[in-house]
């Protein structure tokens, strides 16, 4: 049985799917589809009470978004249930991976609302400085509508919905189908804080109900998914001139210099790599070390993913597939690995027979003709590439369609920016990876397929959500400008004067910059 099921439809016509555990295939409900109807609906209503919550202050949506932090931590063991019935991420992994950022995310954003939503002023350069003043006002978007994924079902739509909300914006949220409910509880928590019901809203669907939410007019899409269905909403709102950001796939790269410390990189490797049984968009999926220190680095990490607790039963350090689907690709890029040269001298296989249990795998001899290296592999996966220096990990790792972030692991802080300065992704970390989006501070998105526009980035992130409307002010008016009509031949000398004193004398460019 699939993870999703499709049941006969409802007596009023609507789409049923019957959701199943990933941990051994036990039912956990059904999900009834919200029809296109139903989204045009959710949006009138939104539409409605929008205006009554961008009319109050920063201060006072911050108080009372900031609420639902109380919520979370009263709720934080039912949504942990929720989320482990439904992704069968250990309770553990919940804890930390959706469960801790939340918070820090709700704590950071409801500190930094007033402060980045209010007015201000940018001073201006130059021959306008004397008469005129420049005021930056941040409004509200409208209707912003977040379509969030399966992996990380809680935290990657709370951290949307949350700078959406303070922002001013009335929110539509289409959480993924596999895992309707954890994204359902943040929608709970912010009325349980006090957000008016019809400001943020939750539409439960498939592809069919993301279609219908970004066809319905809304004034904003933040997606985080996949390559293939970003592609297809990048080219919907490009259609429709609305505004989006696409948070998509990665294969990120990870480089272990001569100087790294091997223990700590052998470690990160296999758990960053299998965090959720690989199922981070941020995930270590190719490995490239050089060959002074590639064979002790091996030994370390065939010894380290051996150690990984996995499989049915408790305790586990990593957990099952999500979604079947994902544990037939992964599979296939194994034996196409294998078929082309590659080791696998760790793992490589299901587990069990019910849940979507995959053993740690490590495989090396890897070369780039092979789909391990080359398409995102979202599963519990070490592959490893020897290299001869530094250049051709860089080459390597910057041969790929995807470019969502990186790692460099060395001792060394100057080759860190030296190798980073020439990664062509979004983000690079040092001695660590996918930590960055748990960074607020720092602008977080991909580049080549990996993703288009930037989330969080401190104040720019609730920023990002709003209008930000120039007002240009006068400091002082007298009947008419210089360069309005009548055209005479003063104007012309005035202008040329400014040409010819202003821009022609370097101290004076100097002044007017």
């Amino acid at each position: 049985m699939a993870i999703l099921e499709a049941l006969p439809e409802t007596a009023e016509g609507r789409r049923r799917f019957a959701l199943s555990s990933p941990i051994d295939r036990h039912g956990i409900g059904e999900l009834v589809v919200s029809t296109p109807a139903d989204v045009d609906a959710a949006l009138a209503r939104a539409r409605a009470a929008q205006p009554a919550w961008a009319a109050k202050s920063p201060r006072e949506r911050a108080r009372i978004v900031g609420a639902a932090l109380d919520a979370l931590v009263r709720h934080r063991a039912e949504i942990i249930d929720t989320v482990h019935a439904e992704t069968g991420k250990p309770r553990i992994e919940a804890l930390g991976m959706e469960i801790v950022p939340s918070c820090d995310f709700l704590n950071y954003w409801c500190a930094k609302a007033e402060r980045a939503l209010r007015p201000r002023r940018r001073s201006l350069h130059g021959y306008l400085r004397p008469t005129k003043k420049l005021v930056l006002q941040y409004q509200p978007l409208g209707v912003v509508g977040v379509i969030t994924p399966w992996n990380g079902p809680f935290v990657l739509a709370l951290n949307p919905v949350v700078q959406a909300v303070l922002a001013g914006n009335a929110v539509l949220l289409k959480p993924s189908e596999v895992a309707p409910r954890s994204g359902e509880w943040v929608v709970r928590l912010l009325h349980e804080a006090g957000v008016p019901d019809d400001v943020v809203q939750v539409l439960h669907g498939d592809s069919e109900t993301g279609a219908a939410l970004v066809g319905a007019g809304v004034d904003k899409i933040s997606f985080t998914g996949s390559v293939a269905t970003g592609r297809t909403i990048g080219a919907a709102c490009g259609a429709a001139l609305t505004p989006c950001t696409l948070e998509l796939g990665g294969k990120d790269a990870m480089i272990v210099c001569a100087d790294a410390d091997l223990e700590r990189a052998a470690a990160a490797a296999v758990y960053l790599s299998m965090l959720n049984c690989g199922q981070v968009c941020l995930s270590v999926e190719r490995v490239y070390v050089l060959d002074s220190v590639a064979e002790e680095f091996e030994r370390r990490v065939r010894e380290q993913a051996q150690a990984v607790r996995h499989g049915p039963g408790d305790p586990v350090d990593v957990g099952p597939f999500i979604w079947d689907r994902q544990l037939e690709l992964v599979r296939r890029q194994l034996d196409d690995a294998r078929a082309r040269g590659a080791t696998v001298p760790v793992g490589g296989d299901p587990v069990g027979d019910k849940g979507l249990h995959f053993a740690p795998t490590v495989v090396t001899e890897v070369t780039h003709d092979m789909e391990i290296m080359r398409e995102e592999t979202f599963g519990p996966v070490v592959a490893i590439m020897r290299v001869r220096d530094e250049q051709e990990a860089v080459r390597l790792a910057n041969d790929s369609p995807y470019g969502l972030s990186g790692s460099v692991f060395t001792a060394d802080t100057a080759r860190l920016r030296r190798i980073a300065a020439q990664l062509e992704t979004g983000s690079v970390v040092h001695n660590d990876a996918a930590v960055i989006y748990g960074v607020p501070e720092a602008p977080f998105g991909g580049r080549k397929s990996s993703g288009l526009g930037r989330v969080n980035d401190g104040l720019d992130g609730l920023r990002g959500f709003t209008h930000a409307q120039p007002v240009l002010i006068a400091r002082r008016a007298g009947k008419r400008e210089a360069i309005w009509y009548p055209y005479t031949a003063a104007t012309e000398r005035q202008l040329d004067w400014l040409v010819r004193v202003g821009f022609g004398r370097k101290l004076l460019r100097r002044l007017l910059s």
